[in-house]
Protein backbone atom coordinates (compact mmCIF):
# COMPACT_ATOMS: atom_id res chain seq x y z
CA UNK A 1 0.00 0.00 0.00
CA UNK A 2 1.37 3.42 -0.91
CA UNK A 3 0.54 7.09 -1.15
CA UNK A 4 1.14 9.50 -3.98
CA UNK A 5 1.16 13.20 -4.75
CA UNK A 6 0.32 14.53 -8.20
CA UNK A 7 -0.22 17.99 -9.60
CA UNK A 8 1.88 21.12 -9.61
CA UNK A 9 -0.55 23.35 -7.75
CA UNK A 10 -2.28 20.92 -5.46
CA UNK A 11 -1.49 17.56 -3.91
CA UNK A 12 -3.50 14.41 -3.45
CA UNK A 13 -2.92 11.63 -0.95
CA UNK A 14 -4.93 8.59 -1.90
CA UNK A 15 -4.39 4.92 -1.17
CA UNK A 16 -4.09 2.77 -4.29
CA UNK A 17 -3.47 -0.83 -5.14
CA UNK A 18 -4.06 -1.39 -8.88
CA UNK A 19 -1.99 0.11 -11.72
CA UNK A 20 -3.28 -0.32 -15.29
CA UNK A 21 -1.03 0.62 -18.21
CA UNK A 22 -2.58 1.03 -21.66
CA UNK A 23 -0.01 0.72 -24.45
CA UNK A 24 -0.56 2.30 -27.85
CA UNK A 25 1.70 2.34 -30.89
CA UNK A 26 4.67 0.14 -31.64
CA UNK A 27 6.39 -2.76 -29.92
CA UNK A 28 9.02 -0.35 -28.57
CA UNK A 29 6.27 1.20 -26.46
CA UNK A 30 5.32 -2.29 -25.28
CA UNK A 31 8.82 -2.78 -23.87
CA UNK A 32 8.70 0.62 -22.12
CA UNK A 33 5.39 -0.28 -20.49
CA UNK A 34 6.74 -3.65 -19.36
CA UNK A 35 9.71 -2.03 -17.63
CA UNK A 36 7.44 0.46 -15.88
CA UNK A 37 5.02 -2.27 -14.79
CA UNK A 38 7.89 -4.11 -13.14
CA UNK A 39 8.89 -1.02 -11.16
CA UNK A 40 5.36 -0.77 -9.78
CA UNK A 41 5.24 -4.49 -9.05
CA UNK A 42 8.46 -4.56 -7.01
CA UNK A 43 7.04 -1.67 -4.99
CA UNK A 44 4.33 -4.11 -3.92
CA UNK A 45 1.46 -2.97 -6.15
CA UNK A 46 -0.89 -5.00 -8.31
CA UNK A 47 -0.31 -4.34 -12.02
CA UNK A 48 -2.50 -5.05 -15.04
CA UNK A 49 -2.06 -4.22 -18.70
CA UNK A 50 -4.50 -3.17 -21.38
CA UNK A 51 -7.66 -3.59 -19.31
CA UNK A 52 -10.35 -1.36 -20.80
CA UNK A 53 -13.18 -2.15 -18.38
CA UNK A 54 -11.63 -3.18 -15.09
CA UNK A 55 -11.51 -0.37 -12.47
CA UNK A 56 -8.03 0.80 -11.50
CA UNK A 57 -6.64 3.29 -9.06
CA UNK A 58 -4.16 4.65 -11.59
CA UNK A 59 -4.36 4.34 -15.37
CA UNK A 60 -1.25 5.23 -17.34
CA UNK A 61 -1.66 5.64 -21.10
CA UNK A 62 1.57 5.09 -23.03
CA UNK A 63 0.86 7.06 -26.19
CA UNK A 64 2.06 7.14 -29.79
CA UNK A 65 2.64 10.45 -31.57
CA UNK A 66 4.30 9.33 -34.79
CA UNK A 67 1.66 10.23 -37.40
CA UNK A 68 -1.80 11.81 -37.43
CA UNK A 69 -3.76 8.56 -37.16
CA UNK A 70 -1.68 7.45 -34.17
CA UNK A 71 -2.15 10.81 -32.44
CA UNK A 72 -5.90 10.63 -32.97
CA UNK A 73 -6.02 7.12 -31.48
CA UNK A 74 -4.03 8.34 -28.47
CA UNK A 75 -6.33 11.31 -27.91
CA UNK A 76 -9.44 9.14 -28.25
CA UNK A 77 -8.03 6.73 -25.67
CA UNK A 78 -7.26 9.54 -23.24
CA UNK A 79 -10.81 10.90 -23.66
CA UNK A 80 -12.25 7.43 -23.00
CA UNK A 81 -10.40 7.22 -19.68
CA UNK A 82 -11.27 10.78 -18.67
CA UNK A 83 -14.91 9.67 -18.88
CA UNK A 84 -14.15 6.60 -16.78
CA UNK A 85 -12.44 8.84 -14.27
CA UNK A 86 -15.54 11.05 -14.05
CA UNK A 87 -17.62 7.94 -13.35
CA UNK A 88 -15.29 6.83 -10.56
CA UNK A 89 -13.71 3.82 -12.28
CA UNK A 90 -10.30 5.53 -12.34
CA UNK A 91 -8.84 7.60 -9.52
CA UNK A 92 -5.79 9.02 -11.27
CA UNK A 93 -5.07 9.33 -14.99
CA UNK A 94 -1.53 9.79 -16.34
CA UNK A 95 -0.34 10.20 -19.93
CA UNK A 96 3.19 9.27 -21.01
CA UNK A 97 5.12 8.44 -24.14
CA UNK A 98 5.61 9.97 -27.56
CA UNK A 99 2.51 12.16 -27.73
CA UNK A 100 3.14 13.87 -24.40
CA UNK A 101 6.86 14.10 -25.13
CA UNK A 102 6.06 16.17 -28.23
CA UNK A 103 2.91 18.05 -27.26
CA UNK A 104 2.91 18.31 -23.47
CA UNK A 105 2.04 22.04 -23.32
CA UNK A 106 -0.91 21.65 -25.69
CA UNK A 107 -2.17 18.55 -23.89
CA UNK A 108 -2.03 20.22 -20.48
CA UNK A 109 -4.19 23.01 -21.83
CA UNK A 110 -6.73 20.80 -23.60
CA UNK A 111 -6.95 17.94 -21.09
CA UNK A 112 -7.13 19.34 -17.56
CA UNK A 113 -8.68 16.06 -16.37
CA UNK A 114 -5.30 14.34 -16.72
CA UNK A 115 -3.31 14.31 -13.49
CA UNK A 116 0.16 14.15 -15.00
CA UNK A 117 2.02 14.21 -18.31
CA UNK A 118 5.34 12.43 -18.84
CA UNK A 119 7.70 11.97 -21.76
CA UNK A 120 9.32 8.85 -23.13
CA UNK A 121 12.21 8.92 -20.64
CA UNK A 122 10.25 9.72 -17.48
CA UNK A 123 9.84 6.27 -15.90
CA UNK A 124 11.75 7.28 -12.79
CA UNK A 125 9.79 10.50 -12.36
CA UNK A 126 6.49 8.61 -12.63
CA UNK A 127 7.56 6.18 -9.92
CA UNK A 128 8.96 8.86 -7.62
CA UNK A 129 5.95 11.16 -8.11
CA UNK A 130 3.92 8.25 -6.74
CA UNK A 131 6.03 8.28 -3.60
CA UNK A 132 7.66 4.99 -4.55
CA UNK A 133 11.23 3.79 -5.02
CA UNK A 134 12.75 3.53 -8.50
CA UNK A 135 15.04 0.50 -8.52
CA UNK A 136 17.90 1.27 -10.93
CA UNK A 137 19.35 -2.20 -10.36
CA UNK A 138 16.18 -3.74 -11.83
CA UNK A 139 16.20 -2.08 -15.25
CA UNK A 140 16.75 -5.42 -16.96
CA UNK A 141 13.51 -6.82 -15.52
CA UNK A 142 10.06 -6.55 -17.09
CA UNK A 143 6.49 -7.73 -16.67
CA UNK A 144 6.00 -9.47 -20.02
CA UNK A 145 2.63 -8.48 -21.49
CA UNK A 146 2.90 -10.48 -24.70
CA UNK A 147 2.06 -14.19 -24.62
CA UNK A 148 4.79 -15.65 -22.44
CA UNK A 149 6.50 -17.62 -25.21
CA UNK A 150 7.58 -14.56 -27.21
CA UNK A 151 8.86 -11.14 -26.22
CA UNK A 152 10.53 -8.09 -27.71
CA UNK A 153 14.09 -7.00 -26.92
CA UNK A 154 14.67 -3.30 -27.61
CA UNK A 155 18.36 -2.96 -28.38
CA UNK A 156 18.53 0.81 -28.92
CA UNK A 157 16.51 3.99 -28.61
CA UNK A 158 16.16 6.93 -30.97
CA UNK A 159 17.68 7.32 -34.43
CA UNK A 160 20.57 9.13 -36.12
CA UNK A 161 19.09 8.90 -39.62
CA UNK A 162 17.90 12.09 -41.29
CA UNK A 163 14.75 10.93 -43.09
CA UNK A 164 12.93 14.12 -44.01
CA UNK A 165 9.44 12.82 -43.17
CA UNK A 166 10.15 11.19 -39.82
CA UNK A 167 9.43 12.73 -36.42
CA UNK A 168 11.07 9.95 -34.36
CA UNK A 169 14.37 11.84 -33.78
CA UNK A 170 12.30 14.84 -32.65
CA UNK A 171 10.54 12.65 -30.10
CA UNK A 172 13.10 10.06 -29.00
CA UNK A 173 16.33 11.82 -29.86
CA UNK A 174 19.53 10.46 -31.34
CA UNK A 175 20.45 6.79 -31.26
CA UNK A 176 21.32 5.34 -27.87
CA UNK A 177 22.33 1.69 -28.03
CA UNK A 178 22.10 -0.50 -24.97
CA UNK A 179 25.29 -2.33 -24.13
CA UNK A 180 25.62 -5.98 -25.09
CA UNK A 181 26.13 -6.89 -21.42
CA UNK A 182 22.89 -5.19 -20.34
CA UNK A 183 20.96 -6.71 -23.23
CA UNK A 184 22.24 -10.18 -22.38
CA UNK A 185 21.13 -9.73 -18.79
CA UNK A 186 17.64 -8.73 -19.93
CA UNK A 187 17.54 -11.56 -22.47
CA UNK A 188 18.50 -14.13 -19.85
CA UNK A 189 15.69 -12.88 -17.63
CA UNK A 190 13.26 -13.30 -20.52
CA UNK A 191 14.57 -16.80 -21.24
CA UNK A 192 14.16 -17.71 -17.59
CA UNK A 193 10.53 -16.61 -17.70
CA UNK A 194 9.75 -19.01 -20.56
CA UNK A 195 10.32 -16.88 -23.68
CA UNK A 196 11.15 -19.07 -26.68
CA UNK A 197 10.99 -16.47 -29.47
CA UNK A 198 13.03 -13.29 -29.03
CA UNK A 199 12.21 -10.42 -31.38
CA UNK A 200 14.93 -7.78 -31.71
CA UNK A 201 13.53 -4.29 -32.23
CA UNK A 202 14.90 -0.76 -32.56
CA UNK A 203 14.23 2.24 -34.70
CA UNK A 204 17.34 1.13 -36.61
CA UNK A 205 18.80 -2.35 -36.05
CA UNK A 206 21.39 -1.74 -38.76
CA UNK A 207 23.32 0.89 -36.79
CA UNK A 208 23.17 -0.91 -33.45
CA UNK A 209 26.28 -0.24 -31.39
CA UNK A 210 27.88 2.39 -33.58
CA UNK A 211 27.29 5.11 -30.98
CA UNK A 212 28.91 3.26 -28.05
CA UNK A 213 31.33 0.86 -29.75
CA UNK A 214 32.33 2.89 -32.81
CA UNK A 215 31.11 0.22 -35.24
CA UNK A 216 28.03 -1.80 -36.04
CA UNK A 217 27.73 -4.62 -33.52
CA UNK A 218 24.52 -6.45 -34.45
CA UNK A 219 26.45 -9.59 -35.52
CA UNK A 220 28.29 -9.65 -32.18
CA UNK A 221 25.06 -9.27 -30.25
CA UNK A 222 23.44 -12.10 -32.20
CA UNK A 223 26.37 -14.41 -31.47
CA UNK A 224 25.95 -13.81 -27.75
CA UNK A 225 22.18 -14.24 -27.85
CA UNK A 226 22.57 -17.57 -29.65
CA UNK A 227 24.39 -18.85 -26.57
CA UNK A 228 21.07 -18.64 -24.69
CA UNK A 229 19.69 -21.99 -25.77
CA UNK A 230 16.15 -21.34 -24.52
CA UNK A 231 15.59 -19.10 -27.55
CA UNK A 232 14.50 -21.34 -30.39
CA UNK A 233 13.71 -18.40 -32.67
CA UNK A 234 15.44 -15.03 -32.86
CA UNK A 235 13.72 -12.55 -35.18
CA UNK A 236 14.95 -9.23 -36.61
CA UNK A 237 12.74 -6.16 -37.03
CA UNK A 238 13.37 -2.72 -38.55
CA UNK A 239 16.65 -3.16 -40.41
CA UNK A 240 17.49 0.08 -42.21
CA UNK A 241 18.51 -0.62 -45.84
CA UNK A 242 21.64 1.58 -45.94
CA UNK A 243 24.73 -0.08 -44.47
CA UNK A 244 23.12 -3.33 -43.40
CA UNK A 245 25.91 -5.62 -42.11
CA UNK A 246 26.42 -8.55 -44.47
CA UNK A 247 27.70 -10.70 -41.60
CA UNK A 248 24.12 -10.84 -40.33
CA UNK A 249 22.96 -12.35 -43.61
CA UNK A 250 25.69 -14.99 -43.33
CA UNK A 251 24.52 -15.81 -39.81
CA UNK A 252 20.90 -16.07 -40.91
CA UNK A 253 21.90 -18.49 -43.65
CA UNK A 254 23.89 -20.73 -41.29
CA UNK A 255 22.06 -20.45 -37.95
CA UNK A 256 18.71 -22.23 -37.93
CA UNK A 257 17.60 -20.43 -34.76
CA UNK A 258 17.72 -17.03 -36.46
CA UNK A 259 14.44 -16.82 -38.36
CA UNK A 260 14.65 -16.45 -42.11
CA UNK A 261 12.70 -13.24 -41.76
CA UNK A 262 13.83 -9.66 -42.17
CA UNK A 263 11.87 -6.44 -41.80
CA UNK A 264 13.45 -3.89 -44.18
CA UNK A 265 11.41 -0.67 -44.55
CA UNK A 266 12.33 0.62 -48.03
CA UNK A 267 9.63 3.40 -48.21
CA UNK A 268 10.01 3.85 -52.00
CA UNK A 269 12.14 2.79 -55.00
CA UNK A 270 12.27 5.92 -57.14
CA UNK A 271 15.72 7.49 -56.75
CA UNK A 272 14.47 11.09 -56.81
CA UNK A 273 11.87 10.42 -54.11
CA UNK A 274 14.42 8.50 -52.01
CA UNK A 275 16.86 11.42 -52.26
CA UNK A 276 14.19 13.90 -51.19
CA UNK A 277 13.24 11.59 -48.34
CA UNK A 278 16.88 11.63 -47.20
CA UNK A 279 17.07 7.85 -47.12
CA UNK A 280 20.75 7.58 -48.03
CA UNK A 281 20.36 5.10 -50.89
CA UNK A 282 19.02 5.00 -54.43
CA UNK A 283 17.16 2.37 -56.41
CA UNK A 284 20.32 0.62 -57.60
CA UNK A 285 21.81 0.19 -54.12
CA UNK A 286 18.43 -0.86 -52.76
CA UNK A 287 17.99 -3.52 -55.41
CA UNK A 288 21.51 -4.77 -54.75
CA UNK A 289 20.71 -5.26 -51.06
CA UNK A 290 17.33 -6.89 -51.59
CA UNK A 291 18.59 -9.34 -54.21
CA UNK A 292 21.66 -10.17 -52.11
CA UNK A 293 19.31 -11.05 -49.23
CA UNK A 294 17.26 -13.31 -51.48
CA UNK A 295 20.28 -14.94 -53.11
CA UNK A 296 22.05 -15.53 -49.79
CA UNK A 297 18.93 -16.83 -48.03
CA UNK A 298 16.70 -18.33 -50.75
CA UNK A 299 13.72 -19.03 -48.47
CA UNK A 300 13.84 -15.71 -46.60
CA UNK A 301 10.63 -13.79 -45.95
CA UNK A 302 11.13 -10.05 -46.42
CA UNK A 303 8.70 -7.60 -44.89
CA UNK A 304 8.73 -3.95 -45.93
CA UNK A 305 6.96 -0.65 -45.40
CA UNK A 306 6.06 1.86 -48.10
CA UNK A 307 5.22 5.55 -47.92
CA UNK A 308 3.09 7.00 -50.72
CA UNK A 309 2.01 10.55 -51.48
CA UNK A 310 5.31 12.12 -50.45
CA UNK A 311 5.40 15.78 -51.60
CA UNK A 312 5.98 15.90 -55.33
CA UNK A 313 5.40 12.18 -55.97
CA UNK A 314 4.23 11.98 -59.59
CA UNK A 315 1.99 9.37 -61.14
CA UNK A 316 4.91 7.90 -63.06
CA UNK A 317 7.01 7.62 -59.89
CA UNK A 318 4.17 5.84 -58.17
CA UNK A 319 3.81 3.50 -61.16
CA UNK A 320 7.53 2.74 -60.85
CA UNK A 321 6.86 1.67 -57.28
CA UNK A 322 3.90 -0.47 -58.35
CA UNK A 323 5.98 -2.19 -61.03
CA UNK A 324 8.79 -2.95 -58.60
CA UNK A 325 6.46 -4.42 -55.98
CA UNK A 326 4.80 -6.54 -58.67
CA UNK A 327 8.16 -7.89 -59.86
CA UNK A 328 9.94 -8.37 -56.52
CA UNK A 329 6.95 -9.83 -54.65
CA UNK A 330 7.62 -8.98 -51.01
CA UNK A 331 6.33 -11.60 -48.61
CA UNK A 332 4.83 -9.00 -46.26
CA UNK A 333 4.07 -5.36 -46.93
CA UNK A 334 2.53 -2.37 -45.18
CA UNK A 335 1.61 0.96 -46.79
CA UNK A 336 1.12 4.36 -45.20
CA UNK A 337 0.01 7.65 -46.73
CA UNK A 338 2.43 10.52 -46.21
CA UNK A 339 1.67 12.53 -43.06
CA UNK A 340 2.78 16.18 -43.06
CA UNK A 341 4.60 16.29 -39.72
CA UNK A 342 5.42 19.60 -38.10
CA UNK A 343 9.13 20.00 -37.34
CA UNK A 344 10.36 17.56 -40.00
CA UNK A 345 12.32 18.73 -43.03
CA UNK A 346 9.60 17.62 -45.42
CA UNK A 347 7.17 19.92 -43.60
CA UNK A 348 8.90 22.74 -45.51
CA UNK A 349 7.70 21.18 -48.76
CA UNK A 350 4.20 21.70 -50.07
CA UNK A 351 1.96 18.76 -49.22
CA UNK A 352 0.72 18.70 -52.80
CA UNK A 353 -0.58 15.15 -53.23
CA UNK A 354 -4.32 15.24 -52.40
CA UNK A 355 -5.49 12.98 -49.58
CA UNK A 356 -7.84 11.23 -52.00
CA UNK A 357 -4.90 10.37 -54.26
CA UNK A 358 -2.84 9.16 -51.29
CA UNK A 359 -5.64 6.81 -50.31
CA UNK A 360 -6.07 5.56 -53.88
CA UNK A 361 -2.35 4.79 -54.08
CA UNK A 362 -2.45 2.97 -50.76
CA UNK A 363 -5.42 0.93 -51.91
CA UNK A 364 -3.78 0.02 -55.22
CA UNK A 365 -0.66 -1.22 -53.46
CA UNK A 366 -2.60 -3.21 -50.91
CA UNK A 367 -4.77 -4.79 -53.61
CA UNK A 368 -1.59 -5.80 -55.42
CA UNK A 369 -0.03 -7.17 -52.24
CA UNK A 370 -3.12 -9.23 -51.45
CA UNK A 371 -2.83 -10.86 -54.86
CA UNK A 372 0.87 -11.51 -54.27
CA UNK A 373 0.16 -12.91 -50.81
CA UNK A 374 -2.49 -15.27 -52.15
CA UNK A 375 -0.13 -16.60 -54.80
CA UNK A 376 2.72 -17.04 -52.32
CA UNK A 377 0.42 -18.78 -49.85
CA UNK A 378 -0.94 -21.16 -52.46
CA UNK A 379 2.63 -22.22 -53.22
CA UNK A 380 2.84 -23.47 -49.63
CA UNK A 381 -0.05 -25.93 -49.93
CA UNK A 382 1.18 -29.50 -49.38
CA UNK A 383 4.37 -28.37 -47.62
CA UNK A 384 5.14 -28.97 -43.96
CA UNK A 385 6.38 -26.22 -41.66
CA UNK A 386 7.45 -25.90 -38.04
CA UNK A 387 4.72 -23.86 -36.35
CA UNK A 388 4.73 -22.10 -32.98
CA UNK A 389 1.27 -22.09 -31.38
CA UNK A 390 0.29 -18.60 -30.17
CA UNK A 391 -3.27 -19.03 -28.90
CA UNK A 392 -6.42 -21.11 -29.01
CA UNK A 393 -9.85 -19.96 -30.15
CA UNK A 394 -13.17 -21.77 -29.97
CA UNK A 395 -12.72 -23.84 -33.10
CA UNK A 396 -9.01 -23.71 -33.91
CA UNK A 397 -5.46 -23.07 -32.80
CA UNK A 398 -3.51 -20.17 -34.30
CA UNK A 399 0.22 -20.39 -34.82
CA UNK A 400 3.03 -19.01 -36.97
CA UNK A 401 5.89 -20.22 -39.08
CA UNK A 402 9.32 -18.60 -38.82
CA UNK A 403 8.27 -16.43 -41.77
CA UNK A 404 5.65 -14.53 -39.78
CA UNK A 405 5.96 -12.14 -36.87
CA UNK A 406 3.25 -11.97 -34.19
CA UNK A 407 0.43 -9.44 -34.39
CA UNK A 408 1.40 -8.02 -37.80
CA UNK A 409 1.69 -11.06 -40.10
CA UNK A 410 -0.48 -13.98 -41.07
CA UNK A 411 -1.25 -17.07 -39.00
CA UNK A 412 -1.52 -20.79 -39.52
CA UNK A 413 -4.97 -22.00 -38.41
CA UNK A 414 -5.28 -25.58 -37.18
CA UNK A 415 -8.58 -27.27 -36.30
CA UNK A 416 -8.88 -28.45 -32.70
CA UNK A 417 -8.91 -32.17 -33.43
CA UNK A 418 -6.28 -32.80 -30.77
CA UNK A 419 -4.98 -30.81 -27.85
CA UNK A 420 -2.03 -28.53 -28.58
CA UNK A 421 -0.03 -26.51 -26.10
CA UNK A 422 0.37 -22.77 -26.51
CA UNK A 423 4.05 -21.88 -26.82
CA UNK A 424 5.06 -25.26 -28.24
CA UNK A 425 6.25 -26.12 -31.74
CA UNK A 426 4.53 -28.61 -34.06
CA UNK A 427 5.01 -29.91 -37.59
CA UNK A 428 2.04 -28.68 -39.63
CA UNK A 429 1.13 -29.59 -43.21
CA UNK A 430 -0.58 -26.77 -45.11
CA UNK A 431 -3.88 -27.90 -46.60
CA UNK A 432 -5.53 -24.63 -47.65
CA UNK A 433 -4.55 -21.01 -48.19
CA UNK A 434 -6.12 -17.60 -48.65
CA UNK A 435 -4.58 -14.14 -48.94
CA UNK A 436 -4.54 -13.59 -45.17
CA UNK A 437 -3.89 -16.97 -43.53
CA UNK A 438 -2.80 -20.54 -44.01
CA UNK A 439 -4.76 -23.61 -42.86
CA UNK A 440 -3.10 -26.82 -41.82
CA UNK A 441 -3.13 -30.08 -39.94
CA UNK A 442 -0.70 -31.63 -37.47
CA UNK A 443 1.57 -34.18 -39.12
Amino acid sequence: MAFFAWGRDSFYRIKYMIINIITLGCSKNVVDSEHLLYQFRINGLEVIHGETEKPADIVIINTCGFILDAREESIDTVLYYTERKKKGYVKKLLVMGCLSQRYEAELRKELPEVDGFYGVWDWQRIIEDAGLTFFTDSLSNRVVTTPGHYAFLKISEGCDRTCSFCSIPLIRGSQQSLSIDNLLKEARNLAGSGVRELILIAQDLTNYGIDIYGKRKLPDLLKKLLEIMEFEWIRLHYAYPAGFPEAVLEMMASEKRICNYLDVPIQHVNSRILKNMGRGYNRNSLEKLLFSIRSGIPDVAIRTTLLVGYPGETESEFEELIDFISDFRFDRLGVFPYSHEEGTRSFLRKDDVPEKVKKQRCDLLMDLQQEISLNLNCEKIGKTFRVLIDHADSGFYAGRTQYDSPEIDQEVLITRERELKTGDFYAVKITEADMFDLHGEIV
